[in-house]
């Protein structure tokens, strides 16, 4: 009975059509409080910002006042919301009416001070750069207003300290793609082309991405690409395996990067750093499968090909092994070095052969051997014509020998120079690739720790 007469007592005559105060020029201070429950979703491409809050407000209404020993020491009565003034405190950045659940109550005191406390679902407009995912910290603002009433009718307050309010995480559920790191809160006024001004109470939520999922998902399988591609530097440049694996390698980067790509934020006004990466990955793998081929084409088709030239072998097969550090550098020189030597000893045997069988005169063979002819002497003579035959066969032989093994060497030369071209461009490759990752790795680290 006490409360029904208490409730009655306070509505029979009240008007909420206008501001609660005896005195016009008394101000309605309002003082109102937030409380982050959840992150429900970050939306970058059409820069929204979904949370869900716990909102407090409380205000001093002089017609809601009683004395609680006439209603049996009633001290706090609740009362609708429709029955009695509201204060007309909007969100500026407000895109949508979110499903908030109504609260149809409010709490009131004796000394006329009215408690709103209601859950809100906040979706708001905010600006959000995602140059640095998925190590990015995003800003955004939740701004507090009467939309009709200037400062003097209706000011704001805070309610609790702003430290209390900064590392208040009681009620935030920690569980999501999305840490709340701090809340600020700041209160100014606002005032269009020299009108009246109106109280602003500005909340800043800074939120923190949790970038494990999008590390094992994203940069993992596109290091692991890399580092193969790497690997694959260790085939021979002199067999066709290598641009075969190069392209396989392409191939699986370019469908690893259409799967990916609903993965990654997107924004008409930039794009992530993460998506550069990804971009500067597919030119190396292509810079490195144009330089495969072009070493595959300059070790092979060598018969068609002149001698190295002499400043290509003094700037690469001498100076550039000993700055590369390569190994068995000396092998194909020595190779050469062999083979030509061969090749002067077979002449030689050939010649002397020649000089000692290969007469075409019978008489110079007899002039040779002795004064008169013997029945072996006659014999060698009669032989002659078909041992000359031979002997032009063995050296016709020798000579397609002798120009297959300058072939040889040639081909050893480009061989060589080949490899010792691989070498350098496969470690000028290697320092790109690690300058680049060192650099992403450092500007990332100081982004998470920051």
């Amino acid at each position: 009975p006490a409360l029904r007469r208490l409730s009655r007592s306070l509505l029979a005559h009240y008007q909420k059509d206008t501001r609660p105060v005896r005195d016009w020029r008394t101000t309605t201070t309002v003082v109102i409080d937030l409380m982050v429950y959840a992150i429900l979703s970050v939306d970058e491409k059409n820069q929204v910002l979904t949370t869900y809050i716990w909102y407090r407000q409380h205000w001093t209404d002089e017609f809601l006042r009683w004395d609680p020993e006439r209603f049996d020491n009633l001290t706090q009565i609740s009362l609708p919301v429709e029955s009695i003034w509201v204060p007309d405190i909007l969100i500026n950045e407000f895109v949508d009416v979110g499903k908030s659940p109504h609260v149809p109550y409010v709490y009131v005191s004796h000394h006329g001070e009215v408690q709103n406390l209601k859950p809100i679902q906040v979706m708001t407009a905010c600006s959000l750069d995602i140059y640095n995912f998925p190590f990015d910290v995003q800003n955004c603002s939740l701004t507090f207003t009467s939309w009709l009433h200037h400062i003097r009718d209706i000011n704001l307050s805070l309610w609790r300290q702003p430290e209390l309010v900064k590392f208040d995480r009681s009620v935030f559920m920690n569980q999501g793609e999305w840490e709340l790191l701090y809340v600020l809160s700041s209160f100014q006024e606002f005032s269009v082309k020299s009108s009246d001004s109106y109280a602003e109470m500005k909340f800043y939520v800074v939120i923190r991405r949790r970038p494990l999922f999008y590390t094992v998902s994203l940069l993992l399988p596109s290091i692991f690409l890399m580092v193969m591609d790497i690997v694959g530097f260790y085939l021979p440049p002199n067999s066709g395996e290598r641009v075969s694996f190069k392209i396989t390698l392409l191939l699986g980067y370019s469908v690893f990067l259409i799967i990916v790509s609903d993965t990654l934020p997107a924004t008409a006004v930039g794009t992530p750093l993460i998506g550069i990466y990804f971009v500067v990955c597919m030119a190396l793998l292509v810079i490195s499968l144009t330089e495969t081929i072009l070493i595959v084409r300059l070790v092979h088709n060598q018969d068609l090909q002149p001698h190295v030239p002499e400043w290509v072998k003094r700037l690469l097969l001498e100076r550039a092994t000993v700055l590369l550090c390569v190994r068995h550098r000396d092998t194909f020189s020595q190779s050469r070095t062999q083979s030509s030597d061969i090749s002067r000893q077979t002449e030689n045997g050939s010649t002397a052969k020649l000089n000692q069988y290969g007469c075409e005169d019978p008489r110079e063979c007899e002039t040779v051997g002795g004064a008169g002819p013997s029945p072996a002497s006659a014999g060698q003579a009669e032989g002659s014509p078909l041992l000359l035959g031979v002997l032009q066969e063995i050296t016709a032989i020798r000579q397609f020998l002798e120009k297959r093994e300058e072939f040889r060497d040639v081909a050893r030369e480009w061989l060589q120079v080949g490899y010792v071209l691989d070498v350098l461009l496969f470690r000028a490759y290697l320092v790109a690739v690690l300058a680049y990752t060192v650099t992403l790795g450092t500007l990332w680290s100081v982004w998470r720790d920051a």
